[in-house]
This record gives C-alpha cells, sequence and structure tokens, in this order.
C-alpha cells in the first residue's frame, strides 16, 4: 500500500473511531506541507469540525492525538490554524522508497482511441498542429502507462475547395513544379499554391470591385473561385483528369507530413480520410427522420432542434441532400466504433470547435448509441507568438518544420554559450541539440494546461534553470554523470542509515508520489500534470544534490542510499519525459 494510502487510511480509522463516521480514503484530502511548517503531509481538518462540533484547532489536535496512539507511520504532529502537519518517522521513507518501483504498473484497462492532429492536405503543418499532435500523442502515451489499450487515429480533411484551390493554382501557375524539381517538401510545395491561390483571388475581387461590383458580390464571382468550385464538382463526379491530380499532390503532402510527424515524434495506427467519409452518415439521418429525432423543412433540408438543452437548431442534410460537415462526422463516430468498439473516443481538437462537439454528441446519444457517453473532446486554447497571430492563407503560418529548426537552432547557440559539449563528436553534438531543442519545444508546449490559450516563446523555452523541459533534461544528465563517476561497489547497499536529511526525504516523497501523479494525468487527459511533476522530482533531487554529498558521504551505507535515490530519480525523469515525447540525454 502507498504512503498516502496509508496515512488516509488511518485518518479514516480515527475519524471513525472519534466521531462514528467513515469516510472514503478518496474524500480525505492530504497536502504537501509547507516548507515552512515542520512535517510530510498536510491535513485539512475544517471539513470535519461539522463531525467534531469543536473549533478547527480542537479538531486538528484530536486528530494528531488520536493518530499518534493508533498509526505506527507518526513521528510528532503540529497544528497551524486547522491544518494538522504530519510528520512520518524516517524509517518509514527509507522502507518505503528501498521497496519503491520507480515505474509504476496497473491492471489491464480499457480500449480508448485517441483521434488528433487531422490536417488539410492543402498545406504543412504548422505551430497549433505542433500543440494537437503533442497533446495527444502525450496523451496516449499516458493512458498506455495506465495499461489502457490505446488506438491512435487520424482523420485527414483531405477532399473539398481548399484542396481543389492548390490544385488549381499549381495547374495555372506551377509550371509542373514536383517537390523534387522544386527542393521543396511536397506539403511545403502544396502550401505554397493554396497562397498562390488567394493572392491571385484578392486580385481578381479588386479588379471586379474597380468594375462596380460590391466586394461580397466580387468574392463570389471570382473566376478563379468559380473555376475551383468546377473543379470541386468535378471532383465529386469522379473526372478522371482531376482525381489523378489530386492523388498526386495528395501524396505529396502525405510524404512532407511523414517526416514532420517523425521529426515530433509522433505515429498513428489508423488513418481516416474525408474522401472516404463525407458520404458517411446519411442513413443514419434516414433512422433519426424515423425516430423523430431530426424533422425535414418544406425545402426538404433536415435540421435537429436542440433549443430545450440550450443550443440552437442544427442543419445535419441540405436540401439537395448533400452532407454538412456533423454529417459525416455522426457516420465516422459509428465506424470507428464498429471498428474498434473503444469504451472511450477522445477527440483532441481546439476550442473553436466546441459547439460542434456539444451538438455532435448530444445528436448520437438522442439516436440512441450507448457508446455516445463515451465520447469525450479534448479542447485546447491556441498557441499565440509574441508576433501575433498566424494566417495560412497568407503565408504568415509559423510552419512546423520551421520552428523544429530554429528550436535546434537556439539549443545549439544556448549549449555552445555554456560551454556543454566538451569532450563530444560532431553527430553526438548534433543528437544533443535535436534532444533539446525539441524537447524544449514539447515540454514547454505540454506544460500549459490543455484548456489554456497560450503564448509560445521559443528563446524562453531553452533555459537550463527555468521551468524548462532542458532543466529537466539537465538533471537527468547530471545524475547519469554521478553514477558513472560511482563505483559498482558503491551501489552495494548492506545496512539502510537509520537518519536521512530532509532534502533526502523531500526527494522520496516526490518520487513515491509518481503513480498517484500518473493516474491523475490519465484522469482529467492533462500531459500537464506530468510536466508539473517531473519539475518537482528535478527541483527537489538539485535541492538534494546541494544539501548533501553523494559521492563523498560520510560513509558507505549513505552513499549507497543516496545512489539508490539517484538512480531512481533517473529513472523516473526517463519514464516521465518519454510520456511527453521527449528524450533524456546521458551526457549534456
Amino acid at each position: 500500500m502507498e504512503m498516502e494510502s496509508v496515512l488516509k487510511s488511518d485518518i479514516a480509522h480515527v475519524l471513525n473511531t472519534l466521531y462514528g463516521h467513515s469516510l472514503s480514503l478518496e474524500s480525505i484530502k492530504l497536502e504537501q506541507t509547507n516548507a515552512d511548517f515542520k512535517g510530510d503531509y498536510t491535513l485539512v481538518t475544517f471539513p470535519f469540525v461539522r463531525l467534531s462540533k469543536q473549533s478547527p484547532e480542537q479538531t486538528a489536535n484530536a486528530i494528531g492525538e488520536a493518530l499518534m496512539e493508533q498509526s505506527t507511520s507518526l513521528n510528532s504532529f503540529n497544528v497551524v490554524k486547522g491544518f494538522l502537519n504530519l510528520e512520518l518517522k524516517q524509517a518509514v521513507w527509507i522502507e518505503s522508497i528501498l521497496n519503491h518501483q520507480a515505474i509504476p504498473e496497473f491492471p489491464k484497462n480499457e480500449k480508448v482511441m485517441v483521434e488528433y492532429s487531422s490536417p488539410n492536405t492543402n498545406k504543412p503543418l504548422h505551430l497549433g498542429h505542433i500543440r494537437n499532435n503533442l497533446l495527444g500523442s502525450s496523451l496516449a502515451k499516458i493512458l498506455k502507462a495506465n495499461a489502457y489499450d490505446v488506438i491512435q487515429a487520424n482523420l485527414i480533411n483531405d477532399r473539398g475547395i481548399h484542396i481543389c484551390k492548390s490544385m488549381l493554382a499549381w495547374q495555372k501557375f506551377g509550371q509542373n513544379d514536383t517537390p523534387e524539381s522544386s527542393g521543396l517538401k511536397g506539403d511545403h510545395l502544396v502550401g505554397k499554391y493554396y497562397v498562390e491561390f488567394d493572392k491571385h483571388y484578392k486580385q481578381e475581387i479588386k479588379a471586379l470591385v474597380e468594375h462596380g461590383l460590391s466586394e461580397e458580390a466580387a468574392a463570389k464571382q471570382s473566376p478563379l473561385l468559380l473555376e475551383a468550385q468546377d473543379m470541386l464538382r468535378k471532383w465529386e463526379a469522379g473526372d478522371q483528369a482531376t482525381m489523378d491530380l489530386w492523388r498526386t499532390m495528395n501524396q505529396w503532402v502525405y510524404d512532407g507530413f511523414a517526416s514532420t510527424y517523425k521529426q515530433l515524434g509522433v505515429e498513428f495506427d489508423q488513418y481516416y480520410y474525408e474522401s472516404n467519409t463525407y458520404l458517411l452518415g446519411k442513413d443514419l439521418i434516414e433512422l433519426g427522420l424515423s425516430k423523430g429525432v431530426f424533422y425535414k423543412k418544406a425545402d426538404g433540408s433536415v435540421w435537429i432542434d436542440l433549443s430545450a438543452e440550450g443550443l440552437d437548431e442544427k442543419l445535419v442534410l441540405r436540401a439537395d441532400g448533400t452532407s454538412v460537415y456533423i454529417t459525416q462526422d455522426i457516420g465516422t463516430a459509428k465506424l470507428k466504433f464498429e471498428q474498434f468498439a473503444c469504451s472511450k473516443s477522445i477527440y483532441v481538437v481546439g476550442n473553436e470547435q466546441d459547439y460542434h462537439f456539444k451538438v455532435l454528441f448530444l445528436i448520437l446519444k438522442k439516436l440512441g448509441f450507448e457508446w455516445a457517453e463515451g465520447l469525450y473532446h479534448l479542447s485546447y486554447g491556441m498557441v499565440d507568438l509574441p508576433s501575433g497571430k498566424m494566417k495560412s492563407r497568407e503565408g504568415t503560418v509559423v510552419d512546423a518544420d520551421d520552428l523544429m529548426s530554429e528550436m535546434i537552432q537556439t539549443a545549439k547557440e544556448k549549449t555552445e554559450e555554456l560551454g556543454k559539449t566538451t569532450g563530444m563528436s560532431e553527430s553526438e553534438k548534433a543528437e544533443l541539440y535535436a534532444t533539446l531543442g525539441l524537447g524544449a519545444l514539447k515540454f514547454f508546449m505540454l506544460k500549459v494546461d490543455p484548456q489554456k490559450r497560450m503564448l509560445f516563446n521559443p528563446a524562453e523555452s531553452i533555459d537550463f534553470q527555468g521551468d524548462t523541459g532542458p532543466f529537466v533534461q539537465y538533471t537527468f544528465a547530471r545524475i547519469n554523470s554521478i553514477m558513472r563517476s560511482a563505483q559498482a561497489e558503491d551501489k552495494l547497499l548492506s545496512n539502510p542509515p537509520t537518519e536521512i536529511k530532509s532534502s533526502e526525504v523531500q526527494l522520496i516523497q516526490c518520487l513515491l508520489a509518481y503513480k498517484n501523479e500518473l493516474q491523475k494525468a490519465a484522469q482529467f487527459y492533462s500531459p500537464s500534470i506530468i510536466a508539473h511533476y517531473l519539475l518537482q522530482v528535478a527541483k527537489a533531487f538539485n535541492r538534494l544534490y546541494n544539501d548533501v554529498s553523494i559521492l563523498k558521504a560520510v560513509n558507505n551505507n549513505e552513499r549507497a542510499f543516496r545512489l539508490h535515490l539517484s538512480a531512481l530519480t533517473a529513472e523516473t525523469i526517463q519514464h516521465g519525459l518519454g510520456l511527453l515525447g521527449v528524450n533524456s540525454p546521458a551526457r549534456m
């Protein structure tokens, strides 16, 4: 049984003895004691005042005294204004960490799908996609670490007017450009022509306005836009030449995406393509009509009225019988369940789609699908840069590949400035710069709660002293250096020490908390919990490193015990960083 669970069990027993009231362990909240006070854990006793009919201080003292009598783990207690600070016996900490397994194990869990990335095939991945991909990939790793059976899915938006715009611009202005002839990654090349389309489209609008049309009318009557719309109709009709060009340019994009995904450390088990799913869902609209879930208007369009649920009316099928986005999402959700029967399906999508997913999930429940209860939208905030908002059609986005290259270059400059590459070969240096640069990017992105909008500052993310990935990575490398310097006999622990320092207790407390933090990260779908936990572990180890000598400890048992703590810390950091997709450098 874990330390906190043992203590909570003792507290529950005492509360039952004192007040005749049974409480679950989950309802008993323990916090780490503030550094200004003596103690390891703090119990807030205000919730128990209604049971004791006494003041918070009297209640805390009564619980503390009863715990001293009944608990074999407690060394002392003190009360500060209703806060009960509990200090455990050192022998308890020592025994716990000697029996501790750094990487937690869990019983087999449910099957879960995590759907993320969902790029459009008319442009390369950008900064916003990076946050999406890192969140989805890290969440999948965290769920796997909690013994869930995880399927990582990617629904690619590979059809529609957006890709037709790139295709048409390539036909008109491309001069048979290919990734090979242009020297551009395929996704960059296609994105270039998406920007090219917008540039010429705006020129046409301007010319039409100068000839007397309103801007709104000009936007609809632009010859370039009309050609793109005609190309979309040809695609939907299966026109051979249009389909051939579509397949060619999409493959350029897929090859480019694959390269970006590889560098990001992202992979998928299942791909869905909108070109295959856009007709799905129509049969479910008919089912919904027969059940009275949907209704048909005079023009033949089909709607659902969600005003009773605080939403509004939503179109689910156009008058001409064609789908809208929610139609195909309804069908795709059913397809995914039929294929994998996941108990949970998590959609990692930005918060601008909050309303869409509320409607989608509600429709699926009204259609009577029990599995709809397991659908969850992991809504995340947008990413801003110091320079402002991005616009892909104007070519002002921060490209994912460029950003990764910039991060690696910044890591190189900072590392060389600090003189951390002495004795390394050129290949070792290049690997280190990539590890630090990408680690800084991933850690900075993931340490922010997913629901919050964030400002990403590349320079701020690479700081060896801040709350950053490189700080945690450096702690791991420092421990590796210590372990390399230690002789084999130094690591042999014949007898544990009888006394340990407060900095050792704090580190032990951190290490023992890993399983609980890992469970919380899965429960709340939040990699930020792991990132902040790793910062605590790194800080706790560095406090220990500055407080005591490890290799020059007074006796063999102290040295061996501290090396044992160091090894557990390194293992925990490496595992935790791995869940964030961050590599741990052995040397820095």
